[in-house]
C-alpha cells in the first residue's frame, strides 16, 4: 500500500485530454504537437525517469463533462492523486454541483480559467459567493490561472474569502521572454507577486515558466523569476508542477524537472521535499493511500 512520505515527489500540475471529446475550444489542429490524446500511459515513463510518484490532474476545458472525464481517469489510475475540476462558479446551481462533485474523493479543487475570460476583473465582480462558500464547506481548494493583469482583482477576491485555500498557477505566468530583473515586465509582475503572497492562504505553483520563456531558456533564464517566488512565498508555500503536456511546446518533462531540481538545490533536504511533493500533498489534502479510488 503506497503512502505519501516526506520524500514522495508529486507533480502538482499536469493535464490529460482527448481532442475528440470536443470541449477544448483552444485546442485545434494549429496547436501542433498538443493536438492529440494524452493519457496516463504517455506520462508514466517520464514520471518514472524523474522519480515522480503521483500527480495532480488539472482541467483544461471549461466544462463539467470534462471534470467527470478526469475523475473517471483518476478512479482507474493510482498515480493521479487528485483532480482540479471546473464548475460555473456564478451559476445559482453551483453549490449543488459542488456538493455532488465533492462526493468524489479525488476531487480536490476547482479552477475557473480566469486567463481566458473577457473581463479581467470577473473574479472580483461576479456573484460567486455561494459557490465559494460551498468550496469551503466541502474543504475544496481553488486554482487561480492568472496573468499579472488579474492580480488586483484576485486580491479583492482573496480579501473576501480568507478561509479559501488558493494556489496561483504557473507563478502568474511571468513575462520571461521580455527579460530579467531590469525589465519593466519583471517589476510589474514581481510587485503583484509580493502583494498576493501577503495573503496567508495563498500558495503558488512553480510550473508553466518554461512555456513563458524563449526557446533557448536555461537555468539562468528562470533563476530570477524562481528566486522571487521563493523569496515571497517561501519553500513552505511553493509546489513544483510540470504543466505537461503544454510543457512540450518549449521543453520536455525531464529537462524541466532537472532544471527545477538545480534551481532549488541550495535549499535544505526538508525544504526541497516540500517543494517537490510535500506542499502539494498538504495543500490539496491528497488521500494518503494511492489505492484510494472511491
Amino acid at each position: 500500500m503506497t503512502k505519501h512520505t516526506a520524500n514522495t515527489q508529486i507533480d502538482a500540475h499536469q493535464h490529460y485530454w482527448d481532442p475528440a471529446r470536443g470541449d477544448y475550444g483552444w485546442l485545434t489542429p494549429a496547436s501542433s504537437t498538443l493536438y492529440r490524446s494524452f493519457g496516463p500511459a504517455d506520462l508514466a515513463p517520464l514520471r518514472a525517469r524523474c522519480g515522480v510518484a503521483r500527480t495532480v490532474l488539472v482541467q483544461a476545458a471549461p466544462s463539467v463533462d470534462e471534470t467527470w472525464y478526469l475523475l473517471d481517469l483518476a478512479r482507474h489510475d493510482d498515480s493521479i492523486a487528485g483532480v482540479v475540476g471546473w464548475v460555473p462558479l456564478d451559476d445559482p446551481l453551483a453549490p449543488e454541483l459542488i456538493a455532488e462533485l465533492a462526493r468524489e474523493p479525488k476531487l480536490r479543487a476547482v479552477r475557473p480559467m480566469l486567463q481566458d475570460l473577457p473581463d479581467d476583473d470577473w473574479i472580483a465582480k461576479a456573484d460567486t459567493a455561494p459557490a465559494i462558500e460551498a468550496l469551503i464547506a466541502h474543504d475544496l481548494a481553488f486554482d487561480a490561472l492568472i496573468f499579472t493583469r488579474h492580480a488586483s482583482a484576485l486580491e479583492t477576491f482573496l480579501a473576501r474569502h480568507r478561509a479559501l485555500r488558493v494556489v496561483i498557477d504557473h507563478g502568474a505566468k511571468p513575462p520571461i521572454k521580455e527579460g530579467g530583473e531590469s525589465t519593466l515586465g519583471f517589476a510589474t509582475w514581481s510587485q503583484a507577486i509580493a502583494r498576493l503572497a501577503r495573503f496567508g492562504q495563498v500558495h503558488c505553483k512553480v510550473s508553466g515558466l518554461v512555456t513563458e520563456a524563449a526557446p533557448d531558456w536555461s537555468d539562468e533564464t528562470l533563476r530570477p523569476w524562481v528566486g522571487h517566488l521563493l523569496a515571497n512565498f517561501g519553500a513552505h508555500r511553493l509546489m513544483w508542477g510540470s504543466d505537461w503536456p503544454v510543457l512540450n511546446l518549449n521543453g520536455d518533462y525531464e529537462r524541466w524537472h532537472a532544471s527545477a531540481q538545480r534551481l532549488f538545490a541550495h535549499l535544505g533536504e526538508r525544504e526541497r521535499a516540500a517543494v517537490f511533493g510535500g506542499n502539494a500533498a498538504a495543500f490539496y489534502q491528497l488521500p494518503l493511500r494511492a489505492d484510494l479510488a472511491g
